[in-house]
């Protein structure tokens, strides 16, 4: 027997009397127990905001980006731990891939956008500047910078593991403590999860602690720098969603709830085709895989109506080839329901869904399970049922069965497709089996705003596909209507959901201060060595590099444009530039220009600059004519730690003529290292 302990306020707390009982989903035994009902959640919340909160905030998100790669690291040396106490849960070996593998991956992705995408720095910048005045002495920008409050986050039972640190990961990142709520039924599983975290000695105090059993009063200590994340059931989030407490303070609130996914056979699939096997397998793997408990599962299956046979001819014949049974024997395809008592569930949304539909495969009182009790165990076949008149359907469109459960149903066209997947009023996630790129941009069109992912697929694109019911890190999660109306993942669009955006108002001096990255206008420092024999941590921003002018000849034109092939009339025929609205004559090639500019900043010599690794924002903003002279001033920008060794500076360059007018202006990139060779 297991005891799951909470860990609260950085303790263990063991369970108490009014522990709830929980059964293998293989065996139907009793295997644990978790819950105390005198659990101080007062004291959890204010112990994450007052030392959990504080000790984030003080790193960069650099720092808790490296955090989060050492403990997906620690997690996967020890995953094989979580994939043996996971298949109580009904789970098979290859379910664990969605959720134990497919939590750590999303740690890795948090990890690494943390580094690519977000400053070593406390504020992140929202967007470019705003120039507010005339001469640009006021200006705005957005910042971001971490909530003050808590993450608490209210988990499903079907990922323990991937279900928690999708959540905990961009939560992490943005500088907030998480206090997670995993489901009772699978707790066991995400207590491991998180002792290993702890253990591992990475988490900053405070950064993390869990709830086994129920929540009590929690969320009756939230107010407005909290964020409440919820996956599970329509009725559970609406419940929670309502409480007063939560709506006088105006705490955010995220929900993933009940979602009737469906997936379209393009009209150019047909049989024989790869995109109509294709269609087949992702339909037969969301039906089986955990079972069908997934809240991306493919709940409703549509065909052209002169398909419909040959997909349930096609998917009847791959459903009858899963081996249902104990998820450790390998042989195994399919596993248990996580407890008998959402096998009933089940069993009551399937018999809905027959009052419109006929049953075409799956008997749940005549099917074979290998290696365990069918009536002990929380098992059930695949359930396969077919509406021939969808249009006319209730039940089909509004109830999920939340279990290897799905219908087929027939459309005439395109617009009849669309009006059908929308009828389910909001999914996750549609999926569109076509090689038609016109189908796909009219599915986008009418379909999207009813769905937050729309997945197409096709032979061109199968072999890297990562499937219709896999939520990656890099797109966002949720979608509108029935799947709650929440948003997650998405990269850095994730970590953003724990943090404030605020617009800032100043000076080019104040706004430099505060975002870490030096804005056109402010104070610039010169006069010093040749910035390029400056290391990474020698270099301020400001520091400015204004060079001496170099002319411009007729002759370097024709030189660079015969030497490169550049022969654009432009820079070879007056009459014809003249012609043009924007030149007043032959002038200098956009890309002569840049190479000059760097001939006047760079120095020669061997020294800190590693490599020159790109430029970005260019602009040409007025042409050179023969005789033109130009200058260039080179100003620190931002850096960026890269490696151990080296770090990543952005100038800011611009390019005048001899009358002080802007002809280019860009940023630069190069790689420096932090110490002198």
């Amino acid at each position: 027997m297991m005891m799951i302990p909470s860990f609260a306020a950085g303790r263990w707390i063991a369970p108490d009397s009014g522990a709830r009982a929980i059964a293998s989903a293989i065996t139907g035994d009793v295997i644990a127990q978790a819950g105390n009902d005198a659990l101080d959640t007062g004291a959890m919340h204010a112990y994450a905001r007052e030392v959990g909160g504080p000790k984030l905030r003080a790193l960069t998100f650099h720092d808790r980006a490296r955090m989060l790669k050492a403990l997906a690291q620690h997690l996967s040396a020890h995953k094989q731990k979580l994939y043996d106490l996971s298949f109580e849960t009904g789970a098979t070996q290859s379910d664990h891939a969605f959720d134990i593998d497919g939590g750590i991956g999303t740690m890795f992705v948090f990890a690494a956008k943390g580094r690519r995408e977000m400053p070593d720095a406390q504020i992140y910048l929202d967007g470019e500047l705003e120039q507010l005045g005339r001469t640009g002495t006021f200006q705005g920008q957005h910042v971001c910078v971490p909530l003050q409050g808590v993450g608490i986050h209210i988990n499903a039972y079907n990922f323990p593991v991937w279900g928690m640190l999708e959540k905990f990961a961009p939560t992490f990142l943005a500088g907030v403590p998480s206090i997670v709520k995993p489901a009772t039924a699978t707790c066991y599983v995400t207590h491991l999860c998180v002792q290993l975290m702890l253990d591992s000695g990475i988490l900053p105090e405070g950064a993390l602690q869990l709830v086994s059993g129920g929540i009590g009063d929690l969320l009756l200590h939230t107010d407005a720098q909290d964020v409440v994340s919820f996956t599970g059931s329509a009725k559970t989030a609406l419940k929670l969603r309502s409480t007063p407490h939560l709506l006088e303070n105006a705490v955010r609130f995220v929900a993933e709830q009940d979602s009737l996914n469906a997936s379209v056979l393009g009209p150019d699939a047909l049989p024989d085709t790869p995109e109509f096997d294709l269609f087949i397998k992702e339909a037969h793997r969301e039906m089986t895989t955990k079972a069908g408990q997934k809240c991306t599962a493919i709940r409703r299956i549509m065909a052209p109506e002169g398909q419909v046979q040959a997909v349930i001819e096609a998917l009847s014949a791959r459903l009858a080839k899963t081996t249902i049974g104990d998820p450790r024997d390998p042989a195994t395809r399919m596993g248990a329901l996580v407890s008998t008592g959402q096998r009933d569930d089940v069993l009551e949304k399937a018999a809905l869904l027959g009052s419109e539909a006929e049953r075409v495969f799956g008997d749940p009182d005549d099917f074979t399970v290998h290696g365990a009790d069918r009536e002990k165990g929380a098992f059930l076949p695949p359930m396969l049922f077919h509406c021939a008149n969808p249009d006319s359907a209730e039940r089909l469109h509004d109830t999920e069965a939340f279990g290897p459960v799905s219908t087929i149903m027939p459309y005439r066209d395109a617009d009849h497709a669309i009006a059908l997947l929308n009828r389910g009023k909001g999914s996750l996630v549609a999926s569109v089996i076509t090689r038609d790129g016109d189908l796909a941009r009219q599915m986008v069109m009418g379909a999207a705003a009813w769905h937050g992912r729309l997945y197409f697929n096709n032979a061109d694109s199968m072999a890297e596909a990562t499937g219709h019911g896999a939520p990656m890190p890099h797109m966002v999660h949720g979608g509108p209507g029935r799947a709650g109306g929440g948003e997650e993942l998405g990269g850095v669009r994730g970590v953003m959901h724990y943090m404030q955006r605020t617009a800032v108002q100043g000076s080019p001096d104040i706004l430099t201060a505060i975002g870490g990255q030096w804005v056109a206008g402010a104070r610039e420092h010169t006069g010093g060595p040749h910035p390029f024999t400056r290391t990474y941590h020698e270099l301020q921003l400001g520091e400015t590099l204004y060079t001496e002018s170099r002319k411009v000849t007729l002759q370097d034109i024709e030189t660079f444009a015969h030497f490169t092939g550049d022969t654009f009339y432009g820079h070879m025929d007056e009459d014809a530039a003249k012609a043009n609205p924007f030149f007043p004559g032959r002038v200098a090639h956009g890309y002569l220009l840049l190479s000059f500019a760097a001939g006047l900043f760079v120095h020669p010599d061997p020294g800190p600059v590693l490599a020159n690794t790109g430029l970005s924002n260019l602009n040409f903003m007025k042409p050179v004519s023969p005789d033109d002279e130009i200058k260039v001033r080179l100003t620190v920008k931002k850096k960026t730690p890269r490696t151990a060794e080296y770090g990543q500076v952005r100038w800011h360059v611009t390019v005048t003529n001899q009358n002080n007018e802007v002809v280019a202006e860009y940023e630069l990139l190069t790689m420096n290292a932090y110490a002198a060779a």
